[in-house]
């Protein structure tokens, strides 16, 4: 066992990878961790609605129809792991207002918007992800994005480590 404890960022970091372990989809695992007052209100992880058929038994829509990454995000049974993660907290009634957001892959546009309305104030991700778009939005937003390593590398990238 190391003696040395995560900083927090990693910590929640490092969660949201276990969160995409759940993943039905068979191109991408995505995972989505919102946090307050280090404490996790919502989980979230990119699949199929629930009741409906995941990918894994149907097959890949977008593989099928040959869909670039970052395009016609429509065309997909499943649901991205940070609308999964604002879902699940509306579906109880929790706010995550004033949120961080963590999770293993910038945010594409679509998420941008719900997360903006959702009044999440900073985004901490581990993967670019190609759309320009959503980072144009959440800057003008005003919404902090910081990118983070995992627990096995020295820390953030682009961003301050608070470890308190």
């Amino acid at each position: 066992m190391t003696s040395e404890r995560p900083s927090w960022e990693i910590y929640f970091m490092d969660i949201t990878a276990l969160v995409a372990k759940r993943t039905t989809c068979l191109r991408r695992g995505v995972g989505a961790v919102i946090v307050k007052d280090k404490r996790i209100l919502a989980t979230g992880y990119n699949g199929a609605p629930s009741g409906i058929r995941h990918c894994a038994e149907t097959g890949c829509l977008r593989e099928t129809l040959k869909v670039e990454s970052g395009m016609r995000h429509e065309l997909c049974r499943g649901i991205h792991a940070e609308q999964n993660a604002i879902i699940q907290a509306a579906y109880h009634g929790v706010s995550i207002k004033g949120a961080d957001l963590f999770c293993t892959n910038q945010p594409c546009s679509i998420c941008a918007k719900m997360i903006i309305n959702a009044g999440i104030k900073r985004i901490y991700y581990r993967e670019g992800y190609a759309d320009a778009l959503a980072r144009d939005m959440l800057a003008e937003a005003r919404i902090d994005m910081i990118r983070i390593a995992g627990a096995d590398a020295a820390g953030p990238v682009g961003g301050n480590r608070r470890d308190s």
